[in-house]
C-alpha cells in the first residue's frame, strides 16, 4: 500500500470495533418496552411499589415478597406494528402482526411461621419478552443527495483532513483483497460502492490523494428504501424475596436476556437525463445480530400503613456478548459506460463477522402507591436511565474503555426520564376494571435530532440508514380482569404506543472541499410514525 494510514476520531470508530455495532443500534438493544403480566400492563406497568404482581422480578423484585401463596401463570400477546413514513409528502404505511406467549413465570411461598421477623421467603421465575423487533417500513422521495454521494464523500474523506482510500487499495485483484486489509476496517462500505460502480475516481495533483465523485451522469429522480426487521429480546428470571413484619419487603433477582435480531433493507435509486433514464443502484443489506447478557435488579418496598407502600430498585447495566453477521450486494447501471454499463459486487461472507462486548445504561425506580380497601389502588412510578452510559467494547475480555466510540455516544445521549401511572377499580369482588398510562423521554441530544447538523452517525457494517428519536414515546393502557374462584384468575390488556422517529437514508458528512467540488452531504430524513396495539392475556393459578 501507498502509506499506512492512521484512523482520526472524527470520521471513525476505534480499532476492532469498526465493523460492529455503532452508537444507533447500541440503542437498539439497550430499549425495554412495556411488558410483564396483562395485569402490570394494562395499569401502565406502575407496580414498583405494588408488588403481588410477577412482573416485579424485571424491575422491583421486593414485590415478590408481597405474595401470600404461590402462583403460576402465563401471558399470550397479539402484536400488530402499523408504520407510517411521510418523506417529503410521499406517504407509505406498512404492517406486520405477531402471536405469541410473552411470558411464563412462576412464585413459589414459604412462610417460617414467624409474627414478627422474617415472616417468610418467596421464590420466583419467569420468562419475559421485554422487546419485540417486528416490523416494515417503506420510503419513498427524493433528497438532494444520492447514496452515490455519500459513499464517494465517506471514500474520500476515509480518514479526516488526512484524505481517503487510494484507488489501488479498494481494487480486488488476485494478489489483494481489500476486505483483509487491517487498514481498512470499518470501510467495507467505500470498498462494495467503488467495486458496484456507485462511484468513480480522480487523482488530486495538488495532494497526491485520490478523490471520489458520483459516477451516475443523470440526476436523482427517486429513491425507494425498503427495511424489514424481525426478532426479540427475551430475558429470564430467577428471584429471591422476603418479607420482614410486613412492613419492610426486599428483593433480588438475577437475570439472562438473549437477543436475536434480523434486519434487510433494499435502497434503490433512479436517475434521468439525457441517455440516463434506465440508470439506476441498488444496495442491499442484511444484519443478524446474537447476544446473551448478564444483569441484576435489587429493590426494596416499605408500608409504614396499610394504605400508602413506598418502592425503590434499582436494575443494574446488562453486560452483553454480541456476534453480528453481515451480508450485502451491490449493483449500478449506467447506460452511457457501453463497455461496462452494469457492475454488481458483494461483500465476502466468510469475512463478515464482527464479535464485541455491548453495556447497557442501569436504572432507578422510585415508586407510590395507594390502596383504597379493597376497592381500588393507584399507583405511580418514576424512573430514570442515563443513555450516556451505554459502552461498546471487547467481546474477549468485556473491556468497555473504548474511548473514541463511547465519547461519541456520551455526545449523543442523556438521561431518559419514565413516568409510569396506573389505577385499578373493583366495582365487584371478582371483577376489576385497570387503565394506566406511560411516557418516556427522548434521550437523544441535539447532536442527532437537530436536522441542521452536520454530525456524522455511524452505522454497523455497510447499512447507511438509521432512525432517530424525534419526540416522547406514548403508551395508552386499558384492561379487565375476572376471578373464578378463589384459585384461578383471567387479566385482559390493551396496550396503544406510538412512536415518532426521523428516518435517514444516510448520514451526513461535515466535511468538505471547494477546490474539489466536494460538498457536505446533507441528506433529507423522513418522519416515520409507528403505531403498535397489543392485546395481552393472562391466565394465572394461586395455590
Amino acid at each position: 500500500m501507498k502509506k499506512l494510514i492512521i484512523y482520526m476520531n472524527v470520521l471513525i470508530l476505534s480499532s476492532g470495533m469498526m465493523f460492529a455495532q455503532g452508537e444507533m443500534d447500541a440503542f437498539r438493544f439497550s430499549q425495554t418496552d412495556l411488558d410483564g403480566s396483562a395485569r402490570s400492563m394494562s395499569m401502565g406497568g406502575a407496580f414498583g411499589a405494588l408488588g403481588g404482581d410477577m412482573s416485579a422480578m424485571s424491575h422491583n423484585p421486593a414485590g415478590l415478597g408481597v405474595y401470600r401463596s404461590s402462583e403460576i401463570m402465563a401471558t399470550f400477546d397479539f402484536y400488530n406494528s402499523n408504520v407510517n413514513v411521510d418523506w417529503g409528502g410521499v406517504v407509505n404505511n406498512r404492517r406486520r402482526n405477531a402471536f405469541c406467549m410473552d411470558n411464563f413465570s412462576y412464585e413459589g411461598y414459604f412462610p417460617t411461621g414467624n409474627d414478627r421477623g422474617v415472616k417468610g421467603w418467596n421464590i420466583g421465575f419467569s420468562y419475559n419478552k421485554v422487546k419485540e423487533f417486528s416490523r416494515k417500513y417503506s420510503a419513498v422521495g427524493n433528497s438532494k443527495f444520492s447514496l452515490a454521494d455519500y459513499v464517494a464523500s465517506r471514500t474520500t474523506f476515509a480518514f479526516g483532513n488526512e484524505g481517503g482510500i487510494y484507488l489501488d487499495e479498494l481494487q480486488l485483484t488476485d494478489r489483494y483483497d481489500p476486505y483483509e486489509n487491517s487498514t481498512l476496517a470499518g470501510q467495507w462500505l467505500p470498498i462494495l460502492g467503488y467495486e458496484s460502480g456507485f462511484i468513480e475516481p480522480q487523482n488530486d495533483k495538488n495532494s497526491n490523494n485520490d478523490v471520489y465523485y458520483n459516477a451516475f451522469p443523470g440526476t436523482l429522480k427517486e429513491t425507494l428504501l425498503n427495511i424489514s426487521e424481525r426478532g426479540a429480546m427475551k430475558e429470564y428470571n430467577f428471584a429471591l424475596a422476603t418479607n420482614i413484619s410486613d412492613i419492610v419487603f426486599l428483593g433480588l433477582t438475577v437475570s439472562i436476556t438473549d437477543i436475536n435480531y434480523r434486519l434487510a433493507s433494499r435502497h434503490h435509486e433512479n436517475f434521468a437525463g439525457r441517455n440516463a433514464d434506465n440508470d439506476y443502484l441498488t444496495l442491499e443489506n442484511s444484519l443478524e445480530t446474537e447476544g446473551t447478557a448478564y444483569s441484576a435488579n435489587l429493590g426494596v418496598i416499605v408500608r409504614p400503613i396499610n394504605a400508602l407502600r413506598f418502592g425503590v430498585a434499582y436494575n443494574s447495566p446488562k453486560w452483553y456478548k454480541m456476534t453480528d453477521y453481515f451480508f450485502a450486494t451491490g449493483e449500478s447501471y449506467i447506460a452511457s459506460y457501453s463497455d461496462q454499463p452494469k457492475m454488481k459486487a458483494e461483500t465476502p461472507s466468510d469475512h463478515a463477522i464482527a464479535d464485541y462486548a455491548l453495556q447497557t445504561p442501569g436504572r432507578w425506580i422510585f415508586s407510590v402507591a395507594g390502596i383504597i380497601g379493597s376497592t381500588a389502588l393507584l399507583s405511580l412510578d418514576y424512573e430514570l436511565t442515563d443513555y450516556k452510559f451505554m459502552r461498546l467494547g471487547s467481546h474477549e475480555d468485556g473491556d468497555f474503555s473504548f474511548e473514541t466510540d463511547n465519547s461519541i455516544i456520551n455526545k449523543d445521549f442523556d438521561v431518559a426520564q419514565t413516568v409510569k401511572a396506573g389505577i385499578e377499580i373493583k366495582p365487584a369482588s371478582r371483577f376489576a376494571v385497570r387503565a394506566g398510562y406511560m411516557v418516556q423521554s427522548n434521550p437523544m441530544t441535539g447532536n442527532l435530532t437537530d436536522e441542521s447538523r452536520q454530525t456524522e452517525v455511524y452505522t454497523a457494517g455497510t447499512i447507511p440508514h438509521y432512525t432517530t428519536v424525534a419526540a416522547p414515546t406514548y403508551y395508552y393502557t386499558t384492561g379487565l380482569g375476572y376471578r373464578f374462584s378463589p384459585n384461578f384468575y383471567m387479566d385482559l390488556a390493551y396496550i396503544y404506543r406510538v412512536q415518532k422517529e426521523k428516518l435517514y437514508p444516510f448520514s451526513p458528512v461535515e466535511l468538505s472541499d471547494g477546490n474539489l467540488d466536494i460538498p457536505s452531504i446533507e441528506p433529507s430524513p423522513s418522519n416515520l410514525t409507528a403505531k403498535t396495539s397489543r392485546i395481552a392475556l393472562t391466565f394465572g393459578y394461586k395455590f
